[in-house]
This record gives C-alpha cells, structure tokens and sequence, in this order.
C-alpha cells in the first residue's frame, strides 16, 4: 500500500463556494467529535463509458474535483482512494488531499472501503469517517454541517431524503474495524445491517445526498446545479 500527500494547486474556479460564517456556524454547532472523510474514487466507470472522473461539470472543473470540493472545505482531513495505476497529478485534485493507493481497490467497493479504513485507523486520530462518493457533487453543505453534528464515535450516521438513504455515511471509530473487513463490490451494507441499532438517520430534505453519477445523462442533469452547495 502507498501513500502520498498532495499539495496541489486549487482549482481554476478558486475556493469552494461556503462563507467564513458557514465554517463558523458549523464549527459552533458540531459535536465534539473530529471526523475525516474518506472519498471512494476507484472504480472502473463501466457504466459511463469513458473515466467519468474527468468529465467536466463546469469551467473545467472535473467531476472529481467537484465531488472534492464540499469534504476538502469542511474537513481537516480528506482521504481519496484510487485506482493502483492512477496518476494522482493527472487528476487535478484540490490541496492537501491525501491519496490512498493498493492493488486491493480493483476487487471492488467492500475491498477499497477496508484499504482506507484500514490506513485511516493507523494514521489518523478522528473519532468519525465521512464516506462519501467520488461521483456526487450536488451534496448541499448545510447536509454535511447536519450530519457533523450529530456524529459520534459509537454511532452510524445516515443521511437521508423523502426516506432514501444516501451519502455521505459517517461512521464511528468503533465500526472502522468491521469497514477494514469488508471484501467485494456492497460497499458498507453489511456493516449497516449488522449495526442497526447504532444507525441514525438524518433527514436532509436534500436530493443531493441521492444523486451520483453513472452516465452523460446523469452528468447532464447535475450540471446545473452540481456546485450550488
């Protein structure tokens, strides 16, 4: 497994969108409870023929980079797990992003979720892990300022919309065990389950939390909004 933090130049549209009185509020607001977020951006893009990763939202901004945008505002440390053969420079990540790396990520989602799990409780010192998804843009900031404080090191916390669970998920450090765990390609579902009694669910009232990104027609349809967090 490799490691590297990047130091890259922002991106060509500046910082991300949010007011220095959004920080404000969020850091007044928040439990006390440190949380990291983890970004899952290591899958092959099958469905959208080309590596949507790279696709432009808007300006030039990538779906990537957008996708980066919210957790790299909020969060003192944002991890990203990539593909093995990626070249992190080629993907124009935001600064200080650190980039998790391992031959593992290509068995699917359960594998790439372990392999940052498993780095992020050797190294990091948080208490709760936002696991968001590198193809959703849309996640409004007051979502993710909600869910922060209501996290918890004992606690699953879930997003939801009209009742549908989304993303991102934070989850306790007392569950990063069972993450590191995880084989295949069904993400944390099994941790859910076998936790439920742990699981707080958050409604959001925002449909951001829901929507990702698997083809040009799902690209299209977030464009207009993608970046009004």
């Amino acid at each position: 497994m490799s490691l590297t933090v990047l130091d890259l130049q922002r991106w060509k549209d500046g910082p991300p969108s949010g007011s220095s009185e959004d920080k404000q509020s969020m850091t007044k607001h928040s439990a006390p409870c440190m949380t990291a977020g983890l970004v899952l951006a290591a899958g092959s893009s099958a469905r959208f023929g080309s590596d949507k990763r790279k696709a432009e939202v808007c300006d030039g901004t990538t779906l990537l980079s957008a996708s980066l945008r919210l957790p790299s505002q909020y969060l003192e440390e944002v991890w990203l797990v990539l593909r093995p053969d990626d070249d992190p420079r080629d993907l124009n990540l935001p600064h200080a992003v650190r980039v998790i790396q391992d031959p593992a990520t290509a068995r699917g989602m359960g594998h790439s979720l372990a392999v940052g799990a498993t780095q992020i409780t050797r190294l990091s010192a948080a208490d709760s892990l936002a696991v968001f998804l590198g193809d959703m843009p849309g996640i409004k900031s007051s979502s993710l300022m909600l869910l922060l404080s209501n996290a918890a090191s004992d606690r699953i916390t879930v997003p939801t919309y009209n009742g549908s669970r989304g993303h991102p998920v934070l989850f306790g450090r007392v569950f990063w065990c069972h993450l590191s765990a995880l084989t295949g390609d069904q993400g944390a579902r099994s941790v859910l389950n076998r936790f439920a009694e742990s699981v707080h669910l958050v409604e959001t009232g925002d449909p951001g939390i829901l929507s990702d990104v698997d083809s040009i027609q799902d690209l299209t349809a977030l464009v207009p909004r993608s970046l009004a967090h």
